[in-house]
């Protein structure tokens, strides 16, 4: 049987994409990666996959929408190496998909709206000049927008993270997560954990844990990082100015 034409539609920052193209990339498929502008994005995948987030697969021309569900149909096409070695790792998936990945995206914006200069140094380049960081506030302001961002939520977000780091932890220490080889919750996780790293403030809650190491093995970390002291003092648990 020949290997199915596959095309991978994603936006560069997303973490969920990143899950779905290294789950490809492990299963030793070729494929294409169509890389969206930002905004733009929201017709096209609507046009493609009746929903406007990403990442979305083609298979032969069949719609795959989500990370989750682009797994999972890869474990269809290539059953090694699993994916989904146990109930305890779809679990762990399901939880990190639902529960956990939605932090990556507001922690980043969230310290954004503070620091707007600093979207150059995660970029991986250096602080915005004024004109940039004046379109970054725009941009900031959008993503606040779009993903329903409060200061309020995005305080309650914060006071809830040691508990979630705590399940992530216990979920190594169970060995669901960082086993010698990765399953589908160390990709639906690890590429969370790889944003929230790139978050400074959140690295006094980070610090020593086993959920900020196994993911490393998997995934090589973002270029750059939003310095701490960007959340307003002691929204950040941990971090007092």
């Amino acid at each position: 049987m020949s290997a199915p034409a596959i095309t991978l539609h994603v936006l560069p920052p997303s973490h969920p994409c990143r899950t779905a193209e290294r789950a490809l990339e492990l299963k030793g498929l070729e494929f294409e990666k169509v890389e969206l502008v930002p905004g733009a994005h929201v017709d096209e995948m609507t046009k493609i996959y009746g929903a406007h987030t990403v990442p979305g697969m083609l298979v032969d021309g069949e719609p795959v929408h989500g990370s989750r569900a682009i797994l999972a149909r890869l474990e269809e096409l290539v059953p090694e190496p699993l994916l989904y070695t146990s109930e305890e790792v779809r679990e762990a998936e399901r939880w990190g998909d639902e529960v956990l990945q939605d932090l990556g995206r507001r922690m980043p914006w969230g310290a954004l709206h503070f620091r707007p200069e600093a979207a150059g140094l995660l970029a991986g380049g250096g602080a915005l000049d004024p004109a940039g960081t004046d379109f970054a506030i725009r941009m900031v302001r959008a993503g606040w927008k779009y993903h329903g961002i409060t200061a309020q939520r995005l305080y309650d977000d914060l006071q809830a993270l040691p508990e979630k780091f705590d399940h992530v932890d216990a979920l190594v220490a169970e060995g669901v997560l960082g086993g010698d080889e990765p399953n589908a919750a160390d990709l639906q996780i690890g590429a969370t954990m790889e944003v929230l790293d790139c978050v400074g403030d959140l690295r006094p809650l980070l610090q020593g844990r086993p959920g900020n190491e196994f993911w490393r093995r998997w995934f090589p970390g973002r270029p750059g990082e939003i310095p701490a002291g960007a959340f307003p003092a002691g929204w950040a648990p941990g971090v007092t100015s």
